[in-house]
């Protein structure tokens, strides 16, 4: 590319760039999009192997077409990503791969900005940065590399083969931490998990995947969390068929709960004594949805079958009625650290004036407040629907406006120049 033009870039191709072409191409707004690996690679080799998507495959897709697998039936991540590839084809997206985009500035004194790539500049009009949420994997530095335990991210765990022999620690409760945890005690380990706050929606209810209470509840369109819930972990599963994310069941089955962790010193790890308290939340999030899911079921008039059982809990374990402490990583034959505590923003690329003090992005709805920059792929960027498959398509809808809106006021400047 000698300095290529281009009226859209679009960097980034997993789902959030993809939904981006499709609504450019619908508006007939040139574009390109730059994707530095495979499409959809995420998916691919940021996730373990036998990870499946998080919502049924008649929910959580674009409108455009259907997955391969059965409605109720959860995508493993190589369908998923499979899906986006096919998607990409069917669309004609103009995506080019095994690009890496190094530096976007502003133009100076003229409209637009000045991308580096690996395969050369390019100047665009408008940028989108659609890269999303997941993209600097968070170790805390808790425990130093000289205490010899191997440490990893959850986004680097794949199976319990790839791991030393004995046990392992699985800090974090969201859906990752979860499975990871089963995964690894059904391998035959001795696994301990560290349970922070977090929701814990039921996988179903009365015959209905949680995608579709939330739906007709009205809460993917909640355009922002609760207070104090902007972070909190959602513990769900398509594991196996797809089931609820019981601690108790997880403890039954011989896994160690354990607070959040807390400080490591000389090969000692401390924990918040917060698990029951922890652990109670959850079940308080989960019975309200029931609660309202009855509601609705009686207000409207729906044949759906009741489900009493739903709201029985089994014993809690020991390790909520007498919490541990602490633990002596050697005593116990902990060899093993996974960290499923998430993501930082990466975007020390996006060399413009759109993000506050802690390098999040200034936003409304995507629109940054750099003008000419977009966002999409953030979670809760507009709505709770956001970081899903469906959801950002409709994110991506409402950034192609914008850009033709935008569009439409630099057309009309050009009769007037004309005279000159």
């Amino acid at each position: 590319m000698s300095n290529q033009q281009v009226e859209v870039l679009v960097v980034g191709a997993g789902q959030a760039g993809i939904a981006m072409s499709e609504h450019l191409s619908a508006q007939r707004i040139p574009h390109l999009v730059l994707e530095r690996d495979r499409i959809a690679e995420r998916w691919r080799s940021w996730r373990w192997d036998s990870l499946v998507a998080n919502g049924p495959a008649w929910h959580d897709r674009f409108p455009g077409l259907e997955f391969d697998v059965a409605p109720d039936a959860f995508a493993s991540k190589e369908q998923v990503a499979d899906y986006l590839v096919a998607y990409a084809d069917k669309i004609d997206a103009p995506i080019r791969t095994g690009v890496t985009v190094s530096s976007v500035r502003k133009l100076p004194r003229q409209a637009g900005f000045r991308v580096e790539t690996s395969d050369g500049p390019v100047d665009a009009r408008f940028v989108v940065a659609a890269t999303g949420a997941f993209q600097k994997p968070v170790i805390p530095r808790v425990v130093p590399e000289s205490a010899g335990i191997h440490q990893i991210h959850s986004s680097a765990y794949q199976n319990p083969q790839q791991l030393p022999e004995g046990a392992v620690m699985v800090i974090g409760a969201g859906s990752s931490g979860v499975q990871i945890a089963d995964e690894l005690r059904q391998s035959g380990r001795q696994v301990y998990l560290a349970v922070g706050p977090h929701d814990r929606p039921p996988r179903s209810y009365r015959g209905r995947d949680f995608c579709w209470w939330l739906g007709v509840l009205g809460k993917w369109d909640m355009s922002a969390p609760p207070r104090g819930a902007e972070h909190v972990t959602i513990a769900v599963s398509g594991a196996h068929g797809g089931h609820t994310v019981d601690f108790r069941n997880l403890a039954a089955t011989g896994i160690t709960l354990l607070g959040m962790a807390g400080p490591y010193e000389n090969g000692v790890m401390t924990f918040a004594q917060d698990l029951r308290q922890n652990i109670e939340r959850g079940d308080a999030n989960y019975l309200s949805m029931l609660d309202e899911a009855d509601a609705y079921v009686t207000r409207n008039g729906l044949d759906l079958p009741e489900e009493p059982q739903a709201r029985v809990f089994g014993p809690d374990p020991d390790c909520v009625t007498d919490p541990v402490e602490s633990i002596d990583l050697a005593d116990a034959g902990i060899t093993s650290i996974i960290w499923a505590v998430g993501f930082a923003f990466d975007y020390g690329w996006l060399q413009v004036d759109a993000f506050d003090d802690n390098g999040r992005p200034r936003h409304q709805r995507g629109v940054s407040t750099e003008p000419g920059i977009y966002f999409l792929g953030l979670p809760w960027q507009s709505r709770r629907g956001s970081s899903f498959i469906w959801g950002v398509w409709h994110d991506a809808k409402y950034l192609a406006d914008q850009i033709a809106i935008q569009r439409s006021y630099l057309a009309y400047e050009a009769p007037a120049l004309a005279h000159h």
